[in-house]
């Protein structure tokens, strides 16, 4: 069975920390060309591409990134709402001299890619938003979210983390015990036990109101997009991406089958095909 680190075991790559304008934050990168930013979702960290990494080097200088607060990236303490996840990632880009980028985010991160094209304009060269978060804002799946997010930290244990965890998969066994543990090490930092909270500020209604999805904003993204959705995502249906797919000026949109949550994890090629022939046609 291949494990996260055994797939790199063999690639050329780095594993360095960037200071995205006083955040210390961890990156990981491999292969050369256009840079590719690859954002993880709600409590994520950058094993979450692990599987991704080597058919994308082919193709792109592939940076994949702990985001503001999670994984081993510095955890200011205040609540993390979409800007500051969009300031991170302008603070990181302008510390790398990178000045335009593909980007892909899954889950939070792709609502963090569109809110960032959308309201920094120039850097983005095409967006996959991937599973993006706060499609429908329903209030059951953000309490859900909420609370396993908060009982897998604060009682960072085998079997929570791993309930955490299989909640994101259509097929349970791919959620092996490597991943497992890798999270609970994440989770079991004391700042984590602290940032968790501002981690799921976004999964209260009010706090969430002003990132809605809404034409006002998605309407200034003004560079190629591509909504990857799947058929068995426990956040939104197929149906619901259609209101975001027509926000946001041509974009288009892909299924991915079997899989839920992280279609780049269950589905490695089909991802990694979807995500470079898109990015590919538009150079």
């Amino acid at each position: 069975m291949k494990t996260i680190w055994n797939e790199l075991a063999d690639l050329e790559f780095k594993l360095y920390y960037v200071d995205a304008n006083g955040v210390k934050t961890r990156v990981l990168e491999s292969g050369e060309g256009e840079p590719l930013i690859l954002l993880h979702g709600t409590g994520g960290h950058i094993e979450a591409y692990a599987k991704n990494i080597r058919g994308l080097r082919e193709h792109f200088r592939v940076i994949v990134v702990d985001m503001l607060g999670h994984g081993y990236t510095e955890k200011p303490d205040k609540p993390y709402g979409i800007d500051s996840y969009s300031v991170h990632l302008l603070d990181l880009l302008k510390a790398m001299n990178i000045d335009k980028a593909y980007i892909s985010g899954e889950s939070l991160g792709g609502w963090v890619a569109a809110w960032f094209a959308a309201h920094n304009p120039g850097y983005a060269k095409a967006l996959v938003l991937n599973t993006p978060g706060n499609v429908n804002s329903d209030p059951e799946v953000m309490a859900r979210l909420k609370q396993s997010t908060v009982n897998a930290v604060v009682n960072a244990n085998y079997e929570n983390v791993k309930t955490r965890l299989e909640w994101l998969m259509y097929d349970k066994s791919v959620v092996t015990d490597e991943l497992i543990e890798n999270r609970r090490q994440i989770y079991s930092q004391p700042s984590y036990q602290t940032a968790v909270y501002n981690i799921v500020h976004l999964q209260e209604m009010e706090a969430r109101q002003k990132y809605i999805w809404d034409p006002s904003w998605c309407g200034n993204i003004d560079v190629p997009t591509l909504l990857v959705w799947t058929d068995h995502d426990p956040t939104s249906s197929v149906e619901q991406a259609g209101p975001i797919k027509d926000m946001i000026p041509d974009a288009e949109l892909v299924v991915i089958n079997d899989a839920g949550h992280w279609p780049q994890w269950e589905q490695v090629e089909a991802f990694n095909k979807t995500l470079t022939d898109f990015m590919l046609k538009h150079k």
